[in-house]
């Protein structure tokens, strides 16, 4: 029973992960997301392809993944998200949270839906986080739009927030507030982040990093810069 309901909360996790939230707002455009820029469905690339109020949906909804990744664990767990604390099988619960946060991020990156090449997981993580651990959040939130304000690098800016949140939740964890299956959560997503954010890594440390308000180039033009 219980990996059967283990199982459940981390296949709906992906799938929820998986919705290409990007590709169909952009596409209501006229405008295919995939084509232009990195490729990918996220709301920076969304940004520069369709636009500040799409991109702004984009990021409100991928973020929405990963709560709701939490919610619905909690309530197969427990069979509500209010989950009492020191029941003996509130380790359990917290396991099967951070199970779904991460396989809503896997999906974000991962999905099924387009053939395994979504976004960078950014507001997803982020998301899964909102519901584990709100005080990280919005830390993390606050140090990405100073971060993305002073510097106008949106990669700089989301590296910065994940790794802020698992640094905030260190102490946290030490001093008894939060378990220490969130803090686990928070460095995996850390880690995935900062892997998927690799060549942003890469163009930042040579100066041909894009800066928000840039706008992206088609599939073509990419593949000619980029040869």
């Amino acid at each position: 029973m219980i990996i059967a309901k283990f199982t459940l909360v981390v296949v709906i996790g992906y799938l929820l992960g998986s919705i290409p939230f990007g590709v169909i707002i952009s596409k209501r455009k006229g405008i295919d997301v995939t084509q232009y820029g990195s490729g990918r469905m996220g709301a920076t690339n969304v940004l520069r392809t369709a636009g500040g109020k799409a991109a702004a949906l984009v990021f409100g909804l991928d973020l929405l993944k990963g709560l709701l990744a939490v919610l619905f664990a909690a309530l197969i767990f427990s069979g509500s998200y209010l989950v009492v604390e020191g029941s003996s099988s509130w380790w359990l619960v917290r396991s099967a949270l951070v199970a779904a946060a991460l396989a809503a991020m896997a999906g974000h990156i991962w999905p099924v839906f387009l053939k395994f090449h979504g976004g960078r997981g950014v507001a997803t993580f982020f998301g899964g986080l909102v519901a584990l651990c709100p005080i990280a959040a919005i830390l993390g939130g606050e140090v990405f739009i100073i971060g993305s304000g002073l510097t106008r690098f949106a990669s700089l800016a989301s590296i910065a927030a994940a790794v802020s949140t698992y640094g905030i939740l260190i102490p946290l964890t030490i001093l008894g507030v939060f378990p220490i299956e969130y803090l686990i959560y928070t460095l995996i997503g850390t880690i995935i982040i900062l892997v998927m954010h690799r060549d942003n890594i890469r163009r930042l440390m040579s100066g041909r990093e894009r800066r928000l308000g840039d706008k992206a180039e088609s599939g073509g033009a990419r593949t000619k810069s980029m040869g």
